[in-house]
């Protein structure tokens, strides 16, 4: 019956009420989970000896799997709140719970063995692939013939490429690489949370314009019932804002690669579902750069034996340059708004 009574709502009433029952559920439920995580998870979450030296003072002891919280709120949130019969609003589920089950897999062990280093990763790779590859599948199929396999590009609205069958792999590179993005970027408190909160209502706005049927006054193709992914976007908002409350600084727990890969996962998939892709990358921009400097730096180091950056991913860069955690946290925020701004020109 859950899936009969909110057609009585509107839209936009179920974005509102989604955001604040994920709100208020992670507030609630949020101490009783970390008291819990505390209590069995002895030495909390294992902290990089290669990181900085500050985070094996400050950070120890500190309980991971905090993911569990956001995951779980903003499911129950979808399943009350949005047409779960529709292809993208299940899909998107299905992308939570599996890469969120990867990430507590590779939380678990890394606890149990006190390990900054758990699930290969290769073993890893494989699983978040094999999802985003199911994922893709569905949300290509439900999407119109005819735009289903295009590529658009923000601020030129009648300009886009037809990958044709390389579609279908340039979907699972954004879902995955977007996981892992958002991944990398999780090293301070409140850094990925906040970045997050601020990219997932952008993408609410996005999906909510593409499920117009006048979608193309707001320079958006029209996706049908596609306003539902920004059910999804709100609950996920809802959340993260809920969770930012216990891991702000000083953080009482930490999302993990429960929250991070799975949040990150679904940021790519909403991304290929109201095929703006590419504007990922640019309100995103933070997270790609995360993750760009981490490349640079392996490779870099293969070619040298020397670091181009003092440390990565580049916030430890700059926190190696002098700069206080929160000071890197918010100018990364910020960064992130005014990346988002940009990002909100593709509407005029």
């Amino acid at each position: 019956m859950l899936t009969l009574w909110y057609t009585d709502l509107s839209l936009e009433y179920r974005i509102v009420l989604a955001f604040f029952t994920s709100l208020l559920l992670s507030l609630a439920c949020g101490m009783p989970l970390i008291n819990f995580l505390r209590g069995w998870q002895r030495f909390g979450q294992p902290i990089r000896e290669d990181g900085p030296q500050s985070h094996l003072q400050t950070k120890k002891g500190t309980p991971t799997m905090g993911g569990i919280l956001i995951l779980s709120t903003t499911v129950i949130s979808i399943f009350v709140f949005a047409n779960i019969t529709y292809h993208f609003v299940w899909v998107s589920i299905l992308i939570l719970v599996m890469y969120g089950l990867t990430g507590f897999v590779d939380d678990y062990w890394k606890v149990k063995r006190q390990s900054s280093n758990a699930m290969t990763a290769g073993m890893k790779l494989f699983l978040q692939f094999l999802t985003a590859l199911i994922a893709a599948s569905i949300i290509t199929a439900a999407t119109p013939r005819g735009i289903n396999t295009i590529l658009t590009f923000p601020y030129f609205k009648n300009v886009f490429i037809n990958l044709a069958w390389l579609y279908m792999p340039f979907a699972v590179v954004v879902i995955s690489g977007a996981s892992n993005a958002v991944n990398l970027s999780d090293g301070l408190d409140g850094l990925a949370s906040g970045m997050l909160i601020i990219v997932f209502s952008f993408f609410a706005a996005v999906a909510y314009f593409c499920g117009l049927y006048n979608a193309v006054d707001y320079n958006m193709l029209y996706i049908p019932r596609c306003g539902e992914i920004s059910v999804v976007c709100s609950a996920l908002v809802g959340s993260c804002l809920g969770f930012l409350y216990f891991n702000k600084s000083k953080a009482k727990v930490f999302m993990g690669d429960t929250g991070s890969l799975a949040l990150g996962a679904i940021l790519g998939a909403v991304a290929v579902m109201t095929k703006h892709e590419m504007i990922l990358a640019i309100v995103g921009g933070v997270f790609v750069a995360e993750t760009l400097s981490v490349m640079i730096q392996v490779l870099y180091f293969k070619k040298t034996g020397k670091r181009f950056f003092r440390m990565a991913p580049i916030h430890h860069h700059f926190e190696q340059l002098g700069w206080s955690e929160k000071k890197v946290v918010y100018s990364f925020w910020g960064t992130t708004l005014v990346l988002t701004a940009i990002g909100c020109l593709i509407f005029i």
